[in-house]
């Protein structure tokens, strides 16, 4: 007899003991709600993990609070959605306003992606020419062209650009060069990714009201000074890739959150299913 109430006081411990953990985790899953509604997205988060952390036994307000998670979770990513809509449009709002200052080179039988360029910078507007010549595609990736022009091959893959107190900057070899030969005028192109220059573009754009000189590197150097329009055109076109790279990240980071509320949508989906229903 003594057995059976020292078992039956303890089973009742233990119940109330339970009771205990289930009231307390409730307590934060009501704080959790509450931060829900009013928008505190990260709040109701931080509630909801803790009672996993704090509770791992209070198995009813873990489910509720799992429940509650999906429901957090897709407001969320609603909220940030509704930023970056919002922000996509502010962005598409600067190109709209300065896209018409410049050329659009696409060919479409073979391009899918075109590239803008400053209009003093066409190529029927520079034959003849050494020069920096800059572009950025519709997809905002920048890139610098060194061109050269004359009597010999200098066989350049590099350029350095030098500012009036002496600092400078300079690509690496350049990925992507050729030459070619037109009525005994030696052509040289050498392409530079923005990221991959040097900082070349970036110290142009820097220094684009001084006089900048350009130094074509290669097995013999050429130099020039860059005029004041091609300052202007990379300055220009720096400007514009700065707008398009922002909105393909914004696209970028809405397709993930479209993705993301699609997956907790299916999450819910099997919940509902697993469920058992009252017959």
């Amino acid at each position: 007899m003594k057995k059976l109430t020292i078992f039956f006081c303890g089973t009742l411990a233990l119940a109330a003991c339970g009771n205990g953990i289930e009231k307390k985790a409730n307590e934060k899953l009501m704080v959790a709600q509450a931060a829900y509604e009013r928008g505190d997205y990260e709040e109701a988060k931080l509630q909801i993990d803790s009672i996993k952390i704090l509770y791992p036994k209070a198995f009813e307000a873990r489910k509720a609070g799992q429940a509650l998670m999906l429901d957090v979770e897709t407001k969320a990513q609603q909220k940030t959605l509704a930023y970056l809509d919002s922000a996509l449009r502010a962005k598409t709002e600067e190109f709209n306003a300065i896209k018409d200052k410049f050329i659009l080179e696409k060919d479409a039988e073979y391009q899918q992606v075109g590239n803008y360029l400053w209009p003093t910078q066409t190529v029927e507007k520079n034959m003849h020419r050494s020069f920096l010549r800059f572009q950025v595609d519709e997809l905002g990736k920048m890139s610098m062209t060194s061109i050269y022009c004359g009597s010999g091959n200098i066989h350049h893959v590099g350029v350095k650009v030098i500012a009036p107190d002496g600092s400078f900057a300079e690509t690496p070899a350049s990925k992507d060069s050729y030459e070619t030969t037109d009525m005994n005028e030696k052509i040289e192109k050498a392409d530079y990714k923005l990221g991959e220059d040097g900082n070349v573009i970036g110290f142009i754009n820097f220094n684009k009201d001084k006089n900048i000189r350009v130094e074509f590197i290669g097995d013999r150097s050429y130099k020039t000074t860059m005029s004041p329009t091609d300052r202007q055109a990379a300055a220009n076109v720096y400007e514009l890739a700065q707008i398009l790279s922002a909105m393909q990240e914004i696209k970028k980071e809405q397709e993930a959150a479209n993705l993301k509320i699609g997956f907790i949508n299916k999450k819910k989906e099997r919940k509902a299913q697993e469920e058992p229903t009252d017959k």
